[in-house]
């Protein structure tokens, strides 16, 4: 696991918050109604960051419950400190590896959505092995989508954007709401970081292709 500084805030949010608002790894696909202790659509958040993106939409959209995949202990810390603050009760988070998460916790059509906001790009050409957008990962994500749900994703990085692209257009299970790139959907709001790139002149790539 990627690992870096983690403040005494986020350790303790960590420690204290991760046995409530955390859920294992197991081999096991969930039963998300009786996790969240209700029925609602399920959005997958994968690699939230510092979580102030999925809090925001957590916020906003009560009616959804997410599930945040993260490996980063200070933004799995950072997130668990927004939850209580916020006092939100529709997220959940898994610290651990996300394809190993879809593949056995995530039972076939049990989402609505999956988000991948921003995902390492992998920049150097020997390390692109090591990107998450690949073609077996993005099958994988469509079996366990829900016909007429939407898989969204963005990057900063126009290469990668360009091989996202292409992968998500050669899964035959889904449709590219947009043609090419999609305006940035309101629901996803824009963090600081995405901010100040904007302000420096910088570019986001964002897609949304739909399961059929």
């Amino acid at each position: 696991m990627r690992q870096g500084r983690v403040s005494k805030a986020q350790r303790r949010a960590h420690t204290e918050l991760l046995p409530v608002y955390g859920v294992p790894f197991s081999t096991i696909p969930l039963d998300l109604d009786r996790l969240f202790g209700r029925a609602a659509p399920r959005i997958l958040e994968i690699g939230f960051g510092m979580g102030e993106t999925t809090a925001t939409i957590a916020r906003e959209h009560p009616e959804n419950d997410y599930l945040g995949i993260e490996v980063h202990t200070p933004g799995v810390g950072s997130l668990l400190k927004r939850i209580a603050d916020l006092r939100l009760e529709n997220v959940r988070i898994i610290q651990h590896d996300a394809v190993e998460v879809v593949e056995h916790m995530i039972a076939p059509a049990a989402l609505a959505g999956v988000h991948v906001f921003f995902p390492d790009p992998w920049p150097k050409k020997r390390h692109h092995k090591r990107r998450l957008i690949q073609p077996e990962f993005v099958a994988l994500l469509a079996s366990r989508m829900k016909p007429g749900a939407c898989v969204h994703t963005c990057t900063d990085w126009e290469e990668y954007a360009e091989r996202m692209l292409e992968v998500l257009s050669g899964e035959p299970a889904l449709r590219n709401t947009a043609s090419g790139y999609a305006n940035r959907p309101e629901a996803r709001p824009e963090t600081k970081f995405e901010r100040r790139g904007l302000a420096l002149g910088h570019r986001v790539w964002d897609l949304v292709f739909r399961k059929v």
